[in-house]
């Protein structure tokens, strides 16, 4: 675990090993390049559900927005990991902030189409859960994700998360709002399914 000096909390570990070809680290400025391509090679199939993509239209965005993430993680406030298989980046799995003072943490994630429905995002998500709890001394993981985007929320359910409500016009997606499914877990609750 890093240790933030300055502002003396534990803010999140660089690297993960899920299984023996998936891998999270910390994403980095040379990942731009192949992030890019991946986020432009799936840009139809993404765009249904992540309202980011008009913002990123060239590997210098994608490099701003990699900046931004480090200024999070140094923070201790969110940390952005590319998610690898057989050493080739193929999403992004993200607690996308951390309040410390509550002790919860927000997630979000994409994977390039492809690699959909290999259980990927839940074997990620279930690592998280467990570092965020028993390593950074958090106790609610959430996720809210758009009420009809029904991939995502088979992944909170299949982990364990529960349902705690929809949000109306959660989000402006392009051209129109979204309701948002709120999800969560607590410490407590992941240790009874965990064990």
């Amino acid at each position: 675990m890093i240790n933030n000096t300055k502002s003396g909390i534990n803010i999140p570990h660089k690297y993960h090993q899920i299984e023996s070809e998936i891998e999270l680290y910390v994403t980095e400025l040379d990942d731009a390049e192949e992030l890019f391509s991946i986020i432009d090679n799936n840009r139809k199939y993404l765009r249904k559900w992540l309202p980011w993509l008009d913002e990123v239209k060239s590997v210098e965005d994608e490099k701003s927005f990699i900046l931004h993430s480090h200024e999070r993680l140094l923070r201790g406030d969110g940390v952005s990991y590319s998610i690898k298989f057989n050493n080739s980046i193929i999403g992004i799995i993200e607690l996308n902030w951390i309040d410390r003072q509550n002790r919860r943490c927000g997630v979000g994630y994409w994977i390039s189409e492809e690699f959909m429905g290999r259980g990927i995002i839940t074997k990620c998500c279930k690592k998280l859960i467990s570092h965020c709890f028993n390593d950074l001394g958090l106790n609610s993981f959430i996720l809210e994700v758009a009420k009809e985007n029904t991939l995502s929320r088979a992944v909170a359910e299949r982990i364990g998360m529960r349902l705690e409500g929809i949000k109306k016009d959660r989000e402006w997606l392009y051209d129109h709002f979204v309701d948002g499914a709120h999800y969560s877990i607590t410490k407590n609750e992941w240790k009874t399914i965990d064990s």
